[in-house]
């Protein structure tokens, strides 16, 4: 049987392949769903493997306030950033003005996507 912080991993490693087939078709949208979900669910594999509980919460700023302030540093805004996207890329009706533009760009989905990607392989490979 798998650890859980395994398991996390294993989800956002779907989550971050989606995004990447996502950016293939220019659905960019989608790109950063997933990479907001994929970044989601590799913080709370930190706190599995940190044996600490982590907040029931979607909001990748509450998440990242309750890690070591080392973690994450140099992506601390790439990160929080993230954030905008995960209620308005799923719902056409979503809150009015919470993506400026209406739906992401391409250098969003870029962005994101590169983001995910760091956080992800970091963890992966059990730099955190």
């Amino acid at each position: 049987m798998k650890p859980e912080d395994e398991n996390w991993l294993d989800f956002a490693a779907d989550d971050l392949k989606m995004a990447q087939l996502a950016l293939e078709e220019k659905l960019f949208n989608q790109v950063c769903f997933h990479a907001e979900q994929c970044v989601e669910k590799t913080l709370k594999a930190i706190y599995v493997r940190q044996e600490k509980a982590y907040p029931r919460t979607h909001k990748l700023a509450d998440l990242l306030s309750h890690l070591p302030p080392k973690e994450f540093k140099d992506l601390h805004e790439q990160i929080i950033d993230l954030d905008r996207f995960y209620i308005p890329t799923r719902y056409p009706d979503a809150l009015p003005g919470s993506l400026a533009d209406s739906l992401p760009s391409e250098n969003d989905a870029r962005e994101a996507l590169e983001t995910a990607e760091i956080v992800f392989k970091r963890a992966r490979n059990k730099q955190i």
